[in-house]
C-alpha cells in the first residue's frame, strides 16, 4: 500500500470532503449487529468518527502515522497503524469492514484475504468513496483540463479505479445493489482551493517542478466565481456493498 498523505495531514483533516447521513443510515439498516466494525485506510479518522455513534467498538487502522495523529478521538475508537493486508486481529471478529478512498491503494488480494479471516460469517464489507466534483459549468471545465492536462501524468496508475466509479475493481463478494448517494458541500473558494492542494497528484507536480500549479488555476477560478461566499459543491459517492461468505 502506497502512503502518499503522510505530508500535510493536518490539511487533509481540514479539506476533504464528508460523506452524506444517509449513507450510514442505509448502512445502519444493512448490519443488525453493531459489535465491532473496522474502518480500514482511516486517514484522518471521519469515517470511525460516524461509526462511532452506532456501533460498540471501531477499529481504524492506517499505515500514516501522522494521519492518525490528526484523527478525530472518541472513548469508543481504538486507532492503530497497521497495514489493510496484514492486522493483527482476531479472525471471525468484525460485523462490517470499511474502505473509504483507500481500496485503490491496496493489494487486492490480500486485503481481501484479511477482510474473510477477520470478518464474521455474513458481515458485511463497504467500499466507498468520492469522484471528481462538479460546481458549474465553468468551474467544472477548469478543473478538469487540470485534472487531465496539468496533472495527467502525475496521478498515480490507480488513480484510475476512481475514474471507473470503482467499478472495475475486483470485488469477489455476494454483492448487495445499494442506492445511489450524492455529497453536497457548501465550500468557500479557500476551502476548494484547500481541497485541491490534497490531491496526491498536485504533491507529485510539486516535488518533479517546484512549483504549485494550483495557484494558476486559482486564478482561474476566481475570474468566474462570482460573488457568492460559498458554493454548492457536488461529489457523487462511489460505494460497492459485499456480503462475506465463509
Amino acid at each position: 500500500m502506497k502512503d502518499n498523505f503522510s505530508t500535510q495531514s493536518d490539511k487533509y483533516a481540514k479539506y476533504r470532503p464528508s460523506y452524506p447521513k444517509e449513507l450510514f443510515d442505509y448502512l445502519n439498516i444493512i448490519v443488525s449487529n453493531k459489535d465491532n466494525a473496522w474502518d480500514c485506510g482511516t486517514g484522518n479518522g471521519q469515517i470511525a468518527s460516524i461509526l462511532s455513534k452506532t456501533y460498540n467498538n471501531i477499529y481504524a487502522t492506517d499505515i500514516s502515522q501522522s494521519q492518525i495523529d490528526n484523527a478525530q478521538k472518541t472513548d469508543n475508537i481504538l486507532y492503530s497503524v497497521q497495514a489493510a493486508e496484514k492486522t493483527n486481529f482476531n479472525e471471525n471478529f468484525f460485523n462490517l469492514i470499511v474502505v473509504a478512498q483507500a481500496i485503490h491503494w491496496f493489494n487486492f488480494d490480500q486485503f481481501y484475504a484479511e477482510v474473510i479471516r477477520t470478518a464474521k460469517k455474513d458481515a458485511l464489507l463497504a467500499v466507498i468513496g468520492y469522484g471528481r466534483l462538479r460546481i458549474s459549468k465553468e468551474i467544472d471545465h477548469l478543473i478538469s483540463n487540470f485534472y487531465i492536462n496539468i496533472l495527467g501524468k502525475y496521478w498515480d496508475k490507480e488513480r484510475k479505479y476512481i475514474d471507473e466509479d470503482y467499478k472495475t475493481i475486483p470485488f469477489p463478494f455476494d454483492e448487495i445493489e445499494s442506492p445511489k448517494f450524492e455529497n453536497i458541500q457548501q465550500w468557500s473558494l479557500d476551502h476548494l482551493i484547500g481541497y485541491l492542494n490534497t490531491w496526491s497528484a498536485v504533491k507529485h507536480f510539486i516535488k518533479q517542478n517546484n512549483y504549485n500549479p494550483i495557484e494558476q488555476l486559482q486564478t482561474e477560478i476566481e475570474k468566474v466565481w462570482g460573488n457568492d461566499t460559498t458554493k454548492a459543491i457536488h461529489f457523487p459517492i462511489l460505494i460497492r456493498i459485499g456480503k462475506i461468505k465463509k
